[in-house]
């Protein structure tokens, strides 16, 4: 493969190139550490001609190419298996166009989420979509995957907030559809076929992405809350008293929190007594003069009358509520230093979250007695990230080994109560062949179908997703 690397190197010069073992190796290997593979060369192409020139050539020997962003991902999705070019597109990460007027944002795929974030600010303009790791993770990859994140209750996943795209095809072929229309109704939506599909039609290279006002007033709040059930309750009593003000309500549990604690420097428990189940709450709202936080202390404390809600810290600051946000978001970095783990990434209806976490805890500890459950995630939208270790770091090495019968007890009750076994983190190679016992085989054939219709070759990130 010595001519590809070459042709590659004669195309985007040599410097953008990667073959030294040295500097490939970062990107072989996932944020987890989970997978590791090996790739012929990493290519990082400066433009969307450039990305096609790469796919082109690859194309054209034969060999695979595997899209990659910022590598935050979960599940595997942007880790070469063997002998692929790795392609990152972190150079291709210019702000084209803001047009405020429109409430839309064009942004190149390598672009953090971070960056695309600031330049909406500086426009006064909110790109809503919000996770912990913004400041690596790439717009790109955040499409690919269909990002969730903490404000999905209010302004949806990266699905929703998509009005165009630019993809390379798998042939090469450029596909402009950067169109910043809110109506457009001359066909199949095609943007939406790239969105979630982790690269494997095609490379998503720039996107025209949804603006919103600027939020000018914030209240957050850390709640202790009797069990699952009351924090359901107190999200509808929230949202009947504020509608779609509520922005973020996430779900701790005590474990959770505790790994956040032991550590991750500086972390403090905002409340006394250790209760078992926490909350985080935010709303926003673009009215200055809003009482939002009589608004919110004065749900609260109705809570509290009713037995819903425990203890309460109130956020008097933007410090203290990025205190606060700190804890929730540094959960899977206190989870990666404390060693392995078995994670899901689920959803079910709000109304059924109460119900999956009792049956699911009570079916693992049968199964597993002594099981720490790590749950917490985004309630408010139904997405729990639940994951099970040992409490002793060095029984976890054969606790992994178990994942399939713990997959099986979490995966069916998801399946059993209208849920997806991926919220936000996609497929990728983690359960690929997982979904295969969720999914109907009409599925399957439709998205076997589109897969081979749009890359025939099957040359585009080759065993993820299917």
């Amino acid at each position: 493969m010595k001519s590809l690397i070459a042709s590659l190197q004669s195309a985007l010069g040599q410097r953008y190139v990667l073959t030294a073992d040295a500097d490939v190796a970062p990107y072989v290997v996932d944020w987890r550490q989970r997978y590791a593979g090996a790739a012929l060369c990493v290519a990082r192409p400066g433009s969307t001609d450039e990305v096609a020139q790469v796919v082109r050539l690859c194309a054209a020997a034969g060999i695979a190419v595997v899209p990659q962003g910022g590598n935050t991902g979960l599940c595997g999705g942007a880790t070469p298996r063997g002998g692929e070019v790795v392609v990152s597109l972190t150079r291709l990460n210019r702000v084209r166009a803001v047009d405020a007027a429109n409430n839309a944002i064009t942004v190149e795929a390598g672009c953090a989420l971070q960056e695309v974030q600031e330049a909406a600010a500086a426009a006064d303009r909110l790109f809503p979509l919000a996770l912990a790791a913004e400041g690596t993770a790439t717009i790109g990859g955040n499409l690919s995957t269909n990002a969730g994140g903490v404000q999905v209750l209010r302004y949806g996943n990266a699905r929703e907030l998509v009005l165009g795209l630019e993809v390379v095809l798998p042939d090469g072929r450029i596909w402009n559809g950067l169109r910043a229309l809110r109506k457009d109704n001359t066909g199949y939506d095609l943007k939406q076929l790239f969105v979630g599909a982790e690269g494997t039609l095609g490379l998503i290279t720039a996107a025209v992405l949804k603006l919103f006002p600027l939020p000018r007033l914030t209240a957050t709040a850390w709640a202790a809350v009797r069990d699952p059930a009351a924090a359901v309750a107190l999200l509808t009593r929230l949202r009947n008293a504020t509608g779609d003000r509520v922005t973020a309500f996430e779900i701790v549990g005590r474990p959770a929190l505790d790994l956040v604690l032991r550590h991750i420097p500086n972390a403090r428990d905002p409340l006394h007594g250790r209760p078992s189940w926490q909350v985080l709450i935010e709303l926003t709202d673009t009215l200055a003069e809003t009482p939002l936080a009589d608004i919110l202390e004065r749900v609260l404390a109705a809570a509290l009358e009713a037995g819903e809600v425990l203890d309460v810290a109130l956020a008097q600051s933007e410090t203290q509520a990025l205190a606060l946000w700190a804890l929730r978001e540094n959960v899977a970095e206190g989870q990666k230093i404390e060693g392995l783990a078995i994670k899901h990434d689920i959803a079910v209806p709000v109304s059924r979250i109460p119900e999956f976490i009792a049956r699911a805890d009570a079916a693992l500890e049968q199964a597993f007695p002594g099981v720490r459950i790590v749950c917490f995630g985004h309630l408010g939208d139904g997405n729990l990230h639940y994951n099970q270790s040992q409490s002793a770091a060095l029984a976890n090495d054969d606790f992994i080994e178990a994942t399939p019968a713990v997959n099986r007890i979490v995966h069916d009750l998801v399946h059993e109560l209208g849920g997806s076994i991926s919220a936000e983190h996609g497929l990728g190679q983690l359960k690929r062949a997982e979904i295969l016992r969720y999914k109907s085989d009409v599925e399957m054939d439709l998205m076997r179908a589109v897969k081979k219709a749009i890359d025939p070759a099957g040359l585009m990130n080759p065993g993820k997703v299917l």
